[in-house]
């Protein structure tokens, strides 16, 4: 079987074209993704993929006229007939060859044709090479515990594989996988997924989710807390985060309760613990060699933070400045005891009083504004707190982690949020009320990247993508800033440091901005990137175009520069050819891919 990209000129959106043995044809289609499997005999095959872009250079574009102009393609070889793709990657090889002669599966007469060979795995002597990995769907497993949309899942691995990408990422619900009681987990559909990304040759990074799905950016599904969670929560409703106006958010069990027995007899690290070991216990042959890195979910959005600005139901809108969540019992507990050891007993009655409400700006409130009390004794030890217990909280976790997944050779990291907006103020409010006790006199980033350095934690950092001049002005935003910030405190501490994009982006702009931020002037460069995310719009022409030639520039150390703009299309095409049999049949049936 060989895989080879080809640059048909003549039509303007992307296509996916399957040409499969079997005895029952049939059809995908999708308006962007379109599959024909036709029915051929069982003989030796080949797998082609077409595309304009990916790895060919501009004078092999000038060359591809029509679909019959078969010049300048990618080949992957596939000795064994399991159909197992062994991919050679071009992204990591700058050389290319042209030493394979191919039939041509195109036309009634016998063509030869010469094909790009792909250089074989991931390594590289490159090492400011970054690796790209795309984010999968948040409801890639369903509800029921099975792979959705296998078939789909199938055809957008194989086309991730062919563009360089080094692997995927996929969040691991903890209310999917522990549903139907304590301590009875269904791993069943994440080893399918597991099973097919080995056998696409590409790379998992799975995803810890002890949080919610649903109430926050990007957002497009609801995934609950296990149903038996929100039983105990229905109970005792401390359990999760509250705000002042005593508002409860169940997206994530309150840090405040982390030792206590209130899961039915077990701690919450407990839970997470049980749920990690189990998960270690069942992928323990893919630790490793398949799944690369484990990211340890803390909070909301799976992020080491507080959930200071919950989008569900309006509650708050950018550019707000959030709220302190420590008004749960347990929370309000703890403040008390920390106030009485410092003996001031007044400080532990309650939260900041004059901290403002979600969607004010720094100087509305009596707290945040240029002078105010977060520059004050009381304000200093309120933040020494808030931001200590989160530390603390990450911590916890993070160390039953390690001693879980210990010897597997797997990276563990921990997602950190970009809170990117105020930045340019004095208080830097939106971050404290994450609990990032980031000001102008404080910095917030580096006691965790400290932190993480004790477990050798990657510290995984979003908003790269984001420029300064794209803010609105009102906000005072400096993602740039914020980005430098970061790469300073994981460079002081020693550890790696990787990105993620903090909203869906497909435009060049992006792409180049995470390229710049992935250099390592000021700081760490990126060890990896993951891409958010992989859906319909990703396989659009012109965005497939971007990702193929970003991931081509960071496989190069980010040291190709990416075109302003690219007027010509991208058509995708992949074929199962009879290499004996040069005509295909026709007949066919549809059904729907996704």
């Amino acid at each position: 079987m060989f895989l080879y990209y080809k640059a048909p000129q003549i039509l303007s959106s992307l296509h996916f074209q399957f040409y499969k043995a079997t005895s029952t044809p049939f059809k995908f289609i999708h308006p962007h993704i379109y599959l024909h499997l036709h029915s051929l005999s069982k003989h030796k095959m080949s797998l082609t993929l077409r595309s304009s872009t990916s790895f060919l250079n501009s004078k092999d574009h000038n060359t591809l006229k029509t679909l019959d102009d078969l010049s300048s393609t990618l080949c992957f070889a596939l000795i064994k007939p399991t159909r197992r793709l062994r991919v050679k990657n071009s992204t990591q090889d700058a050389q290319l060859t042209r030493d394979q002669n191919i039939i041509s599966p195109f036309g009634d007469h016998e063509q030869k044709e010469k094909f790009h060979a792909l250089s074989s795995g991931h390594q590289t002597t490159n090492d400011s090479r970054v690796p790209v990995y795309v984010m999968l769907p948040l409801d890639t497993v369903t509800l029921g515990g099975h792979l959705n949309k296998p078939k789909a899942m199938n055809v957008s691995l194989m086309a991730l594989k062919s563009a360089g990408v080094e692997g995927v990422m996929v969040d691991v619900w903890w209310g999917l996988v522990e549903k139907d009681g304590p301590l009875k987990y269904n791993w069943e559909g994440y080893v399918e997924l597991v099973n097919m990304v080995q056998k696409h040759g590409l790379k998992l990074q799975a995803v810890m989710s002890f949080h919610q799905c649903g109430g926050n950016v990007g957002d497009s599904c609801s995934i609950p807390l296990p149903p038996w969670v929100l039983e105990e929560i229905s109970r005792n409703p401390d359990l999760v985060y509250t705000d002042r106006s005593g508002r409860r958010n169940p997206e994530y069990i309150s840090l405040g309760c982390d030792t206590l027995p209130v899961l039915r007899g077990r701690t919450p690290i407990q839970v997470y613990s049980d749920y990690m070991r189990s998960f270690q216990q069942r992928f323990k042959n893919y630790l490793g060699n398949v799944i690369v890195e484990i990211q340890v979910g803390m909070g909301p959005c799976g992020e080491l933070r507080y959930p200071s600005y919950p989008e569900s139901n309006g509650t708050w809108r950018f550019p707000g400045i959030g709220e302190f969540q420590c008004y749960d019992k347990y929370m309000k507990a703890s403040l008390q005891a920390a106030a009485d050891a410092n003996g001031k007993k007044d400080w532990g009655r309650s939260g900041p009083h004059d901290s403002g409400q979600y969607n004010q700006f720094p100087e509305d409130t009596g707290f945040f504004r240029r002078d105010g009390t977060w520059d004050t004794d009381y304000g200093r030890f309120f933040m020494e707190w808030y931001s200590g217990k989160l530390q603390q909280h990450g911590e916890r976790i993070l160390k039953s982690a390690d001693g879980i997944f210990q010897g597997t050779r797997v990276k563990l990291s921990v997602k950190v949020a970009g809170i990117h907006w105020h930045y340019k103020t004095r208080s830097h409010a939106p971050e404290l009320t994450a609990g990032y006790y980031n000001t102008r006199h404080s910095d917030g980033y580096l006691p965790i990247a400290r932190m993480l350095a004790k477990y050798n934690a990657v510290l995984n950092f979003t908003c790269m993508e984001m420029r300064d001049s794209e803010q609105p002005q009102h906000a005072d935003c400096s993602p740039e800033g914020l980005v430098r910030q970061v790469k300073m405190a994981v460079k002081t501490a020693g550890i790696e440091l990787a990105g993620e994009n903090a909203l869906e982006r497909y435009d060049g702009g992006a792409y180049r901005q995470v390229q710049e931020t992935s250099r390592s002037g000021s700081g760490n460069g990126l060890c990896a990137f993951t891409f958010l995310r992989l859906n319909k719009r990703l396989f659009e022409a012109e965005n497939w175009r971007e990702l193929v030639n970003f991931v081509r520039s960071m496989s190069e150390g980010g040291g190709a520069r990416l075109p302003e703009s690219d007027s010509s299309r991208t058509d995708l095409y992949v074929r199962f050819v009879d290499h004996k049999r040069k005509s295909l049949k026709d007949d066919h049936k549809e059904v729907v891919l996704v």
